[in-house]
């Protein structure tokens, strides 16, 4: 059966006659894929709504860690440019220190490539996909929205005579739409701590790519709770660095020096971009009624390193199930009582490890010098940072279990 069909075989009364889609999901990125996903799964219509035509550039270093590959779909073949060894960490520009491992410690990536090989993942489980399509706003209530038990979405597409609107209906919405989401603002998402990053993929000739060939650089910054970073990704270096949002022209200086100061001056930037990130509050709603957020658009991150496709993968996933769920509830209670199931599992995981992150963050702030100098030359250090990129275990793990992590920390929360 089709997704058309299935959405047209969905549900009763009046949404049956308009075509209800078990679960829509707004946003084609790591965490909308990964939610069309598991929603198709489980034999459930889907429907797969983007606004950009597919592959599209997004600005992101393309890291893949431990947790990012064991959340993708099973056989997924990651695209990497490259495998990374070693490390190279300086404080600045100074006081610089590469670290080895015989294990790969974590894959590089391009996005336009990684987020399409999702998306057909999730069209190969049976979620329809819908690109060109920008959602205006989702209906909870009101005329447009034929039954308690239905959610419209109201979708913008370019037809012959320029742009027209059109509805969606479905049992239940999953907002993936990035950091800027309307979906987000539609629950409420409330948040903590916003960045900005500053980007830019560099062409190198075959003499300077060999050189980074599977080492990145990892850079702590000028700036409170900067950092910057190179990735190799065969034939161009990914170059960017990301500071809190408020002196964006300070965050553009750090970025200039960075690439002055590594020799890459010259050499002409294929794409330069910026993008904000966003960390929830830990009060944030994650869902409201029917509709569920997840990844950037619940502002679920990382929020010392800022890494987000972990996150965005693992809350796919889980928004994807939680929303079949909703969408087999036959009144608001129980539809409720789903997605706080949801809210509870998202916040026993990933919240618990943003919690940590905060935290990491504070230290970091106020000693970017003392953590740099624990990591190369402190080799416990240094194997607890291989671990939880190879998502041998977590920041979260480490505090837990580890009592100098924890006592480090604790000296952190004090004013």
């Amino acid at each position: 059966m089709s997704g058309e069909q299935a959405a047209q075989d969905s549900g009763t009364g009046d949404g049956e006659a308009l075509g209800v889609w078990d679960v829509v999901v707004i946003g084609a990125g790591p965490a909308g894929a990964s939610a069309a996903h598991a929603a198709a799964l489980t034999g459930r219509s889907v429907l797969l709504l983007e606004k950009a035509e597919l592959p599209r550039y997004k600005t992101c270093g393309g890291g893949i860690i431990g947790p990012s590959r064991d959340s993708l779909p099973p056989g997924f073949e990651l695209p990497l440019r490259d495998r990374v060894h070693a490390v190279t960490f300086s404080l600045n520009g100074r006081l610089t220190r590469t670290k080895r491992s015989r294990q790969m410690l974590f894959g590089l990536i391009n996005r336009p490539e990684f987020d399409a090989g999702l998306v057909d993942a999730a069209r190969e489980a049976g979620a329809t996909v819908r690109t060109g399509a920008t959602v205006v706003r989702v209906e909870q209530h009101g005329p447009g929205v034929p039954d308690r038990r239905t959610v419209a979405v109201v979708v913008s597409t370019g037809g012959p005579d320029g742009k027209r609107e059109e509805t969606v209906y479905a049992r239940a919405v999953v907002g993936a739409d990035g950091s800027a989401s309307r979906i987000g603002a539609h629950v409420g998402v409330k948040l903590d701590q916003v960045d900005l990053g500053l980007e830019s993929e560099i062409p190198v000739p075959a003499s300077v790519a060999e050189d980074w060939a599977g080492r990145v650089l990892i850079d702590w910054g000028p700036l409170p709770g900067s950092y910057g970073w190179v990735f190799p990704k065969g034939d161009s270096l990914t170059v960017g660095v990301i500071s809190a949002r408020g002196d964006g022209s300070a965050t553009k200086r750090y970025l200039d020096d960075f690439v002055a100061r590594l020799g890459l001056a010259g050499f002409e930037p294929s794409v330069s971009s910026g993008h904000l990130t966003r960390c929830r509050s830990d009060d944030s709603p994650l869902s409201r009624g029917r509709v569920l957020v997840c990844g950037d658009a619940a502002g679920l991150l990382e929020p010392w390193t800022r890494e987000g496709i972990s996150y965005a993968l693992r809350s796919g996933r889980l928004a994807g199930e939680w929303a079949v769920r909703i969408a087999e509830a036959h009144d608001a209670v129980d539809a409720r009582r789903q997605a706080l199931n949801y809210a509870f599992a998202v916040k026993a995981g990933l919240g618990v490890e943003m919690g940590v992150g905060r935290r990491m963050l504070a230290l970091f702030e106020k000693r970017p010098g003392v953590l740099h100098a624990v990591l190369t030359t402190f080799p416990p250090a240094w194997r607890a940072f291989a671990g939880i990129t190879r998502g041998k275990s977590s920041l979260a793990e480490l505090v837990r279990t580890h009592p100098i992590a924890r006592r480090a920390l604790e000296a952190a929360d004090r004013p």
